[in-house]
């Protein structure tokens, strides 16, 4: 298989020099807010990627392109590749994905227990836009918006499409997408499937860590009167993976696929989602409008291998009104959520009730923003057998925004935010499943000085930013296991910058860099007798790298180049700094070829081209391989 991919690419650098078709950059419109603004405007930093990149990326799914392709940084979580943690602004690889947002189309994937999003369910196909709102976002997100919002937004548009690939390790994919749009209705129908064959041993018999996956989603708007648009949307996913446990340093030295000497060699969980929503947009009056939007998802959980199993039932529902004139705009609104997780012993739910305000003022040259928002968490533990117990948190989120344009190509920006994350439900048990206590939430004073320029032919993204924080919250992992419980930090703070450019050298060759520096420290801690004061947040790189160069020989081909590093860190149980092994760096390069004519499109690509390891460190002798080979795929596309 590899030899073939290698061929497709040397063929594709041999197709005939034709000019390439015309590129020029320009500001994206940022399209997930209610209050919608362009990028070189935007008070916030930002990234925003489009289906064409999304695509060009030839990703198997929404974590790897978000790990290969910008700022964020994803990793399986023990191993689990459909539930990988997030990390982004110095956060942690640990426990980050819980201070970032994830919204699609406007719907929450954060989860009410220590679960990551599951952005396996979202099919890179189906997805129009991405956008990353850093540091802020916590007045129309809410709860969890320390470190920002990642903004999902799928496809709407009259066009079909069909695809598949095959790869090494018996990896197979396909996809379909179906849309729709005239003046009275909209529809957009997708759909995918995924089988791998796996590569890590979970046994002594020779089985893999094979998995599959489906998910199937549609969205449906229809213009019941000239002023009232009606919608519907439903998304059902569902997962059979088998995920090998962690080795010791010379095991993985030695050989990163062979089986685990854990006492569980190998976790098999099956997982599935169901999610059905509707809402409403009524115009009002020209300026005037009203958008409400209600979802529930029921899902469940079984990790066959523990005999554990969890069932889910979330409600929520959504309320904006808009105001919008030439120079103001205003939105203010409310958030209601449900949320219950059912096990064994006990019921544990989580509420979040929320209101907030916003405006955007434009004054010639000048963009104002301020944000307001109120939000009560409420939680209820209840036992099969003991007393109930219940715990509210009232928070308040800020954000203040200045943006100011030098010229019609550059600006500066300066962001303040005051963010929340209150606890998930599993941080209120010790190791072994007893009830530990509620939690403290965690606080962040965010601050970001940003400048764009955006040309023809450069976009340059440069921000610095500075964040403190109150009470993060971690797991306090003792080496005794006796001990470990979730607690916080009672002061820590994080600094850093970041560097986005996409520069057209010419028509036939551009690049782009996504490089981030951040440094972690913990300020005041004291645990279980360790003191963590000065010490680095585990689990932080120091330096992320993203690059690719892009050369496009003719009007139909594109060859890529990626090279992704990240820096080594402390593993991510080691608080103290102290422990023999660290996380190693990672490092992969990656290379694709498309050729793209009328309306079909064959691409291949290699993942690892230089079979680097890479690997998640939790403490010494506890790693899970992460694209730790070579891989490669090649497929097929069709739009009609």
């Amino acid at each position: 298989m590899q030899k073939t991919i290698q061929l497709s690419l040397l063929l594709g650098a041999l197709l005939s020099q034709l000019h390439a078709q015309e590129i020029t950059l320009t500001p994206l419109e940022i399209t997930s807010t209610a209050i919608k603004t362009d990028e070189l405007k935007s008070t916030d930093a930002v990234e925003v990627y489009t289906q064409k990149d999304i695509e060009a990326a030839h990703v198997q799914n929404v974590y790897e392109f978000l790990n290969q392709q910008t700022s964020v940084i994803t990793m399986p979580s023990y191993g689990n590749p459909f539930s990988q943690k997030i990390d982004m602004r110095g956060f942690g690889i640990g426990d980050g994905y819980e201070n970032i947002v994830i919204k699609v189309n406007g719907r929450r994937l954060n989860n009410i227990d220590g679960v990551p999003q599951l952005l396996a369910s979202i099919s890179p196909d189906a997805i129009e836009k991405i956008e990353i709102i850093k540091a802020s976002g916590i007045v129309e997100a809410g709860d969890g918006a320390n470190a920002g919002v990642i903004n999902i937004i799928t496809k709407k548009s009259n066009n079909a499409q069909v695809g598949f690939y095959t790869g090494s390790y018996n990896t197979f994919d396909g996809t379909f997408n179906i849309g729709h749009i005239d003046d009275k209705l909209s529809y957009n129908l997708n759909g995918e499937a995924q089988k791998h064959g796996g590569i890590r041993y979970i046994d002594s018999n020779g089985n893999k860590d094979e998995n599959k996956f489906s998910n199937f989603g549609f969205d449906v708007a229809y213009k019941a009167l000239e002023n009232l648009e009606l919608r519907a949307n439903g998304l059902t996913s569902d997962i059979n993976v088998w995920y090998a446990s962690s080795l010791t340093l010379d095991q993985y030295n030695e050989d990163p696929t062979q089986k685990s000497n854990s006492f569980y060699s190998g976790v098999h969980q099956k997982a599935s989602s169901d999610v059905i929503g509707a809402g409403i947009t009524y115009d009002i009056n020209d300026a005037l409008s009203l958008d409400i939007d209600y979802n529930h998802e029921y899902k469940t959980s079984n990790y066959i291998t523990y005999s554990s199993e969890y069932k889910y039932s979330y409600n929520s529902a959504d309320m904006a009104l808009k105001y919008i004139k030439e120079n103001f705009e205003v939105i203010a609104g409310g958030y209601l959520f449900d949320g219950d997780r059912k096990g064994a012993t006990n019921i544990t739910g989580k509420k979040n009730q929320a209101a907030f305000v916003k405006t955007n003022i434009y004054l010639g040259a000048s963009t104002l923003k301020a944000g307001y928002r109120y939000e009560n968490v409420s939680y209820k533990y209840a036992p099969t057998a003991g007393i109930t117990l219940k715990q509210d948190d009232s928070l308040h989120g800020i954000e203040l925004g200045y943006n100011y344009m030098l010229n019609k190509e550059q600006s500066l920006f300066l962001n303040y935010a005051k963010s929340y994350q209150a606890p998930n439900i599993d941080r209120f048990f010790n190791y072994g499943g007893t009830f530990n206590q509620f939690i403290k939430p965690s606080k962040s004073d965010s601050y970001t000085l940003g400048y764009n320029i955006i040309t023809k032919t450069n976009k340059l993204k440069i921000s610095a930013y500075y964040i403190n924080m109150h009470n993060e919250i971690y797991y306090y992992a003792d080496p005794t296991f006796l001990n470990s419980k979730n607690t916080n930090l009672d002061k820590s703070h994080k600094y850093g910058f970041d560097v986005y450019d996409k520069y057209l050298l010419s028509q036939e060759i551009s690049m782009v860099l996504n490089y981030n520096y951040v440094k972690a420290i913990i300020d005041d801690e004291i645990e279980n007798g360790n003191n963590y004061s000065g010490n680095e947040l585990p689990g932080v790189s120091n330096h992320n790298v993203k690059a690719t160069l892009n050369y496009l020989p003719n009007k139909f081909a594109t060859l890529a180049l990626t090279e992704v590093y990240r820096s080594n860190a402390y593993a991510a149980n080691d608080f103290n700094n102290n422990l023999t092994q660290k996380q190693e760096a990672y490092t992969s390069t990656d290379v694709s070829a498309t050729y793209a004519k009328d309306n079909w499109e064959v691409f291949a690509k290699i993942n690892n081209l230089f079979n680097q390891k890479n690997g998640l460190w939790i403490r010494d002798n506890a790693i899970y391989p992460v694209n730790f080979t070579t891989t490669a795929i090649i497929g097929f596309k069709l739009k009609y």
